[in-house]
């Protein structure tokens, strides 16, 4: 069974209206990226990145998942999918994906702010100062903060080793370490992009581009992976 890897950026999520920071000129909903995305910005004013990403949390419940997300579904009918993310909604759940190594991080999570290995489903939209782990420490969101290790990274960097055909989806790759992961495909796997800012010339000879929106051109190529190999 042919081994596929999905690897998926802001662009999938943005045709869902969940907007990032790059829409704006480096802010993320009026907010510096300073202020509220990184380990400095918790120390200085937690409850300004609680409330942050509190906000966060209620648009993305309310947004919904895409034809991207949905056509990436039936893949996983006739193929071994995982798919890799750099996003921290819950889109591609919500879609029926079954196999998500989240990078950055899951929103819909909270985690002990002394033991990060203590992770919880929240049961609300809301963190709150002076909700607790099980330790007694202050939650957090389940976020990878810049300046922040990717934990999740080595676990990327074995799936995408293995993978026969290589998706990446709506993202700049210029984000590090996740942007590195197409340095580890193997010589003889298929390697598409999906990004409609997609320049070929800038790009190695072995990328099939498909410079489309996401819930255009994710369709586009799941149906010609499907009647390619099934």
């Amino acid at each position: 069974m042919k081994r596929i890897v999905v690897f998926t950026g802001a662009g999938i999520s943005a045709e869902s209206g969940i907007k990032t920071f790059r829409d704006s000129d480096g802010l993320w909903e009026n907010y510096a990226v300073e202020d509220v995305a990184t380990p400095q910005a918790w120390y200085k004013n937690p409850e300004m990145v609680l409330e942050f990403y509190n906000q966060r949390r209620k648009q993305i419940i309310q947004a919904t998942p895409n034809a991207a997300h949905k056509a990436l579904v039936e893949l996983e009918k006739e193929f071994d999918v995982t798919i890799i993310t750099q996003n921290i909604d819950d889109l591609h759940e919500r879609a029926g994906s079954s196999h998500i190594v989240h990078l950055h991080g899951e929103i819909m999570k909270s985690r002990s702010t002394i033991n990060a290995s203590l992770i919880y489903a929240l049961q609300s939209d809301c963190i709150l100062i002076g909700d607790k782990c099980e330790k007694g420490s202050q939650l957090r969101p389940h976020i990878v903060w810049f300046g922040e290790a990717v934990p999740m990274m080595e676990e990327a960097i074995s799936i995408t080793q293995g993978a026969d055909i290589f998706i990446i989806i709506g993202t700049s790759l210029a984000v590090y370490p996740a942007a590195s992961l197409i340095q580890f495909t193997k010589a003889n796997a298929t390697t598409i992009l999906v990004d409609p800012n997609a320049d070929a010339q800038q790009l190695p000879d072995y990328f099939t581009v498909v410079a489309q929106n996401a819930t255009e051109g994710v369709p586009l190529i799941v149906n010609k992976i499907l009647k390619a190999y099934v």
